[in-house]
């Protein structure tokens, strides 16, 4: 048993060894390298490279900043090698050019735009060059627009900063806040100016320069800005945020109109376009306008404390007096403390809860004797 054993061992190590002698080793592979140049014959960066051979295998790789590309680890056959341009002319079809790969060696494909369109006559050249003057568009759009949202976002922190800061830094942050609108203004008037015909950007550039104006509280330029940003498509943000403005600029048939197209667009958002109608003209101090569309919120989403709140507060604010004597009583509208008391119960531990229950109380001690009493379950912590 133990020769055999051993004997069987000995004849496994010499098939290894066979084996390992007559493995096929692997072939010499060949590569595709080259330089791509563009319509100007200058280094031609990050276009993609695709070769395909005979047999339908794939490769993929792009150029570096000196245009240059390599495709390595190929099998000999013939290859096309397919320059696939980038944005915008990303739906052009494709280069191609035919090379062969032979083992161990190195096939060259350099391919110069600018001598490769001047073969291809006028009209070609015009399509090139028309493609050319796009992708310098798009970079120049995205790098304007880049950089005014950036400047928005420095405008919200200064206005964050102005609102609470000490009477005697106002004035400076005001000052601070309007520079920073007009350099965003700029930026994006500059995108603007590289918008095609029909462009799909327009809108939101549009939008952006009317946010820029917007928070720096200059409403005739807002407005003008939202108008355009409509006119490129009318959508119910835009329509929301020109009504915003116009609510702050006292245009209150005009803000209405506005958010009524608001919420006509977004029907499922259309109780946040009245109440954003509401909060503008509440925090505008028309408080007798704002009841309309802050009923209409809390009617379309009755689970909202907020809209109920305010509600109450814009009522209360708006509410008319009535000599008695010698004394001023309040008339109280119905569903003023309604509204307060369905805050309360939404919110009884939150913002709007607690401003609600003082409102109550505030009511109880303009008009002892009135029913401000409600039931709230609170919620558990």
């Amino acid at each position: 048993m133990k020769r055999s054993y051993k004997s069987w061992a000995l004849a496994a190590i010499l098939m290894a060894a066979l084996a390992s002698v007559l493995a096929p080793q692997a072939a010499a592979q060949g590569s595709i390298s080259g330089t791509i140049m563009d319509v100007n014959g200058k280094p031609w960066a990050d276009v993609g490279i695709r070769a395909v051979s005979d047999q339908g295998a794939k490769q993929e790789t792009k150029t570096d900043s000196a245009g240059k590309f390599t495709v390595p680890n190929l099998r000999s056959g013939i290859y096309t090698v397919f320059v696939l341009f980038p944005p915008p002319n990303d739906k052009q079809a494709p280069y191609e050019a035919k090379v062969r790969v032979q083992s161990g060696e190195d096939a060259k494909v350099d391919l110069n735009f600018k001598d490769i369109v001047a073969k291809q006559g006028a009209a070609a050249q015009e399509q090139v060059k028309k493609a050319e003057e796009s992708k310098s568009k798009l970079e120049g759009l995205k790098a304007h627009f880049n950089a005014g949202n950036a400047l928005i976002d420095q405008e919200k922190q200064v206005k964050s900063e102005l609102a609470k800061a000490p009477p005697d830094q106002r004035d400076a942050l005001k000052l601070k806040l309007t520079e920073l609108s007009d350099q965003a203004a700029k930026e994006f008037q500059e995108a603007a100016k590289n918008l095609g015909e029909k462009d799909p950007n327009a809108a939101l550039v549009w939008f952006k320069l009317g946010e820029a104006y917007d928070t720096a509280g200059r409403n005739d330029d807002a407005i003008q800005a939202y108008q355009q940003a409509i006119a490129a498509k009318p959508d119910a943000g835009h329509y929301n945020n020109l009504g915003n403005v116009l609510a702050r600029a006292g245009k209150i048939e005009e803000a209405k109109a506005a958010y009524t197209k608001s919420a006509e667009l977004d029907p499922p958002n259309a109780a946040t376009a009245w109440r954003n109608f509401g909060i503008s003209l509440y925090n505008a101090n028309r408080l007798a306008d704002a009841v309309e569309p802050l009923q209409k919120a809390a009617e379309l989403d009755p689970k909202n404390a907020q809209s109920w709140y305010l509600l109450g507060a814009s009522m209360v604010g708006a509410m008319e007096w009535k000599k008695e004597g010698s004394e001023l009583k309040p008339i109280i509208k119905p569903g003023t403390i309604e509204a307060y008391q369905k805050a309360l119960e939404l919110d009884p531990n939150g913002t709007w809860g607690k401003q609600a229950k003082e409102g109550l109380d505030q009511l109880q001690s303009m008009a002892p004797g009135i029913d401000t009493k409600v039931n709230v379950k609170k919620k558990k912590s």
